[in-house]
């Protein structure tokens, strides 16, 4: 991985340079408690490779997706979210993106409302 193409917090979880609570690791992503969660369970669910949005994912990429998909499946099962949970990515500064790496929120442990915001 090229450092300075992934040099955002989520790059320096990712090199382990910063500490984090990671709940799941593999080759091809991380899951880790956020550090401001917004429920009793809030999860973060990157991958390794530096996608900026899901605006910018290419369907070269459409494989890692859906990795990300069955990981967060698998880490929602494993944090007992057996009556629901939200999965949100930001993109863009009027979604919120406030990190440019892709990073899926998984929420969970309370009744989440709607509209989210």
């Amino acid at each position: 991985m090229d450092n300075a193409a992934n040099d955002t917090i989520f790059g320096k979880i990712i090199r382990k340079e910063i500490p984090a609570d990671i709940v799941y690791e593999d080759d091809q992503c991380l899951a880790f408690r956020d550090i401001n969660p917004q429920a009793p369970v809030h999860l973060l669910v990157i991958p390794k490779v530096r996608i900026e949005s899901l605006e910018t994912a290419t369907s070269e990429q459409g494989a890692l997706l859906g990795h990300l998909m069955i990981v967060i499946q698998k880490v929602a099962a494993e944090a007992g979210l057996k009556n629901g949970y939200r999965v949100v990515t930001n993109i863009g500064a009027e979604g919120g993106q406030t990190v440019p790496h892709l990073h899926f929120h998984l929420l969970g442990g309370r009744n989440l409302s709607w509209p989210p915001g």
